[in-house]
């Protein structure tokens, strides 16, 4: 997560916006598909096109249901494997190839799975301005997350004082927006891609970039808000020391105010 840079943006890849309808639209909360490939042995079905987040990058799995002609079913797992993303279903007969479906996203666990990413790239939007060190782990549950960072120590008051900053940059209602840039440009920026650069698969291009405006910039393929409003509010909960030049920061978002809870589809 970086200071905004002024590389030129470059397309989504051809097709994304129409199959992954995660990328390109966060606030999509239903959708139709045909269904791909059928795995009966392990109850999950691949669909042409999705809305369905299929986890990554410290971010859960979406929940939901899918429906078809002759039946329902709660979706409990979505993964992608194999270039296709698969669709667990808790259901005794899975719909066949080509059978047209209609999705639906869990969206209250969704928005706030949105809500919960952002507030975690505003910690480390934060912790970059003020330190300019990188983040070294972190994890996220639907409302709370916490981030790793190579800080030499960590206080309680330090903890306050993050917090007080990451309720400034909510206020301060950044726009945030996604875009794309070829590979070669992102991996010329150490501060793009503040994990293990060599994690992410070098045929990924170009790269999904998340921007809170002035603030931070990463490679993502999360969900997000548009605006750090909409986040409502962080409490830094805990500050731990995990061992020398690693300290973890713990948070949790409270409820936005009223009218900001997006536009679905």
């Amino acid at each position: 997560m970086a200071v905004p840079g002024n590389d030129a943006p470059a397309p989504p890849p051809p097709g994304l916006a129409d199959t992954e309808l995660f990328a390109t639209d966060a606030y999509r909360r239903s959708f139709d598909s045909a269904v791909l490939e059928v795995d009966r042995e392990q109850g999950r079905v691949a669909l042409a096109r999705t809305a369905f987040y299929p986890g990554g990058g410290g971010q859960p799995h979406d929940l939901g249901t899918l429906s078809w002609g002759s039946g329902a079913a709660p979706v409990t797992k979505v993964r992608r494997e194999g270039g296709l993303i698969w669709h667990w279903l808790d259901a005794p007969e899975l719909p066949d190839r080509g059978t047209e479906t209609f999705g639906e996203v869990d969206w209250d666990r969704r928005h706030l799975l949105m809500r919960t990413h952002t507030a975690l790239h505003i910690l480390c939007g934060v912790i970059w301005t003020e330190f300019r060190v990188a983040v070294t782990g972190g994890n996220m549950d639907p409302g709370k997350g916490r981030l790793d960072f190579p800080l030499e120590s960590m206080s309680t008051e330090l903890g306050q004082r993050v917090e007080s900053r990451i309720n400034e940059e909510i206020a301060a209602a950044r726009e945030i927006v996604v875009t794309f840039l070829g590979r070669e440009a992102a991996d010329a920026d150490p501060a793009l891609i503040r994990t293990s650069a060599n994690l992410i698969p070098a045929e990924i291009d170009p790269l999904r970039v998340i921007d809170i405006v002035g603030l931070d910039k990463q490679a993502d393929g999360g969900t997000h808000v548009l605006s750090t409003v909409e986040v409502g509010s962080v409490a830094v909960t805990g500050t731990e020391s995990k061992g020398k030049g690693n300290k973890r920061i713990r948070l949790e978002v409270r409820p936005p105010a009223r009218g900001t809870s997006g536009a679905g589809h």
